[in-house]
């Protein structure tokens, strides 16, 4: 697929995914949408693909729904139509973006490099990981307009930050910086905007040399851990742990051990 608003780039087995509308500081119109649902359908069926990382072009990592084109006629239109518009708008798009991102059996890695408002929020909460510059910060801004957040919000935000504080950033719309995102966890780490990338790609290159099928099966249990018992938990543990165990990179890690040089995982 040729690709108009992102940028996909696949190399050494990690995926990029740039939202690339600078001049709108990277507002998601519905164009925007298609090609991300697409690009996220593209790295989840690419065996070759361990991590996903998802960027912004220029100062924002995004802004949100490009109001413009939500507000327009015809098909694009969703604020301006009925309740049962939004709703299919909503799930068409934004919430397929959040999904494929937390859903996805490989580790995703959002990099921070501004701001990430609205729906830009929620998708970089809908990542695994998050690495920010200096300028990074977080904002639900649909409070202020009298809405709530469409792509996964009240869902992530408690998650990522407890109870106390997720509500009170739902609530009150204010902006979460860089340092204090980094203090309480929303932030992996916080580098210098020039350090940005290379930092990113570094934490990338670490987990997409590990062994795949571990990984994702880790990946796997810690969400639905959020979700069941530890009794269950541990019997889930038992089988995926059975599976691992009867893998090739299993093998190739006790080997490489042994003989005390990098396993090369292949995935297998």
């Amino acid at each position: 697929m040729d690709y108009e608003t992102i940028i996909l780039k696949k190399e050494d087995h990690i995926a990029t995914i740039t939202l690339n509308r600078p001049e709108r500081m990277n507002a998601v119109n519905p164009q925007m949408e298609r090609e991300v649902v697409a690009a996220l359908d593209d790295v989840s069926n690419d065996d070759d693909v361990r991590v996903v990382v998802i960027t912004g072009a220029g100062r924002a990592f995004c802004s949100g729904a490009d109001v413009g084109s939500v507000l327009g006629g015809g098909e694009e239109t969703a604020l301006a139509g009925s309740a049962e518009t939004m709703r299919r708008y909503l799930r068409g798009g934004f919430q397929k973006i959040s999904l494929g991102l937390q859903k996805m059996e490989k580790p995703t890695i959002a990099m921070v490099n501004g701001a990430a408002v609205g729906a830009g929020c929620d998708f970089a909460f809908a990542c695994d990981m998050r690495v920010g510059s200096e300028n990074a910060r977080f904002r639900n801004g649909f409070v202020r307009i009298g809405l709530i957040p469409g792509a996964g919000g009240t869902w992530l935000y408690t998650r990522l930050m407890g109870l106390g504080r997720g509500l009170e950033f739902l609530f009150t719309g204010d902006f979460l910086g860089a340092e204090e995102a980094e203090r309480i966890g929303v932030l992996n780490k916080v580098v210098p905007a020039e350090d940005l990338e290379r930092e990113t790609m570094e934490l990338a290159r670490k987990i997409a040399k590990g062994p795949p099928i571990a990984i994702r099966l880790s990946k796997m249990q810690a969400y639905k851990a959020l979700e069941v018992d530890l009794e269950t938990a541990l019997e889930m543990a038992a089988a995926c742990q059975a599976l691992a165990l009867s893998t090739e990179d299993h093998r190739e890690g006790v080997t490489a051990f042994i003989e005390k040089r990098e396993a090369q995982f292949k995935g297998r």
